[in-house]
């Protein structure tokens, strides 16, 4: 990271996407440490990002996917939260955009740390999200967060309801879960359990349909 140039961003897009610009152009030395870095910490998963210029186009077009979920979340503003699985962090910088007062991540691939930290000192050293490589399990029940999000992980877990519980140990009472996974057509007994791939994923574990999901829900927060 110390091969990154030193930017305070003139203008931050946090709300929108993810982009940072400077005043003036950066110079053709600085450009190019930033591609170097960033290939560097390739793949990219989750994204995109657009930094002085360079744009990091990403595996997944993550920003789709929180234009789809936004609509149906409570206001932000002024919320602590935690994003489980975040993977490089774009999400957690569009909570922040969002009006959050804090987004805490945990991942526990490496890779997607040291994303984040470049991405961080990018945006000029932004101390309003953070990076825990830790994964939830390994976390304790804090129930210190006013919103928790699990985006794309119910279905890679061998426990689905272990999860769940795991995911309500982290919330403020009255708290809200921003639950995101696959889901089938069927009733609340239907549960898809795959083979060695699905929808060309490997660790696909539990895909249930909306209403099986909505049972399993019920069982952990009015246990």
């Amino acid at each position: 990271m110390e091969f990154l140039p030193e930017i305070k961003p003139y203008r931050l897009d946090l709300l929108h996407s993810v982009t940072a610009e400077s005043e003036e152009p950066l110079s053709a030395g600085q450009i190019k440490r930033i591609e170097t870095l960033m290939r560097n910490l390739m793949p990219w998963r989750k994204g995109p990002f657009s930094l002085y210029g360079v744009n990091i186009d990403t595996e997944w077009r993550s920003d789709w996917k929180w234009d789809r979920v936004l609509p149906h979340l409570s206001d932000l503003t002024g919320r602590t939260i935690l994003d489980v699985g975040c993977g490089s962090g774009y999400h957690m910088w569009r909570m922040i955009g969002a009006g959050a007062h804090l987004a805490v991540g945990i991942d526990p691939t490496q890779l997607f740390l040291c994303q984040f930290e470049a991405v961080r000192k990018l945006l000029g050293n932004d101390q309003r999200a953070h990076l825990l490589p830790l994964g939830i399990e390994q976390l304790p029940a804090l129930k210190a967060f006013d919103t928790v999000f699990s985006m794309g992980v119910l279905y890679h877990r061998r426990s689905p309801l272990e999860h769940l519980w795991q995911l309500k140990d982290q919330l403020v009472n009255e708290g809200e879960l921003v639950l995101e996974t696959l889901v089938i057509d069927g009733d609340e007994n239907t549960v898809l359990v795959p083979g060695d791939r699905y929808a060309q994923m490997r660790n696909v574990y539990f895909i249930p349909s909306a209403l099986a999901l909505k049972k399993l829900a019920e069982e952990v927060w009015f246990c």
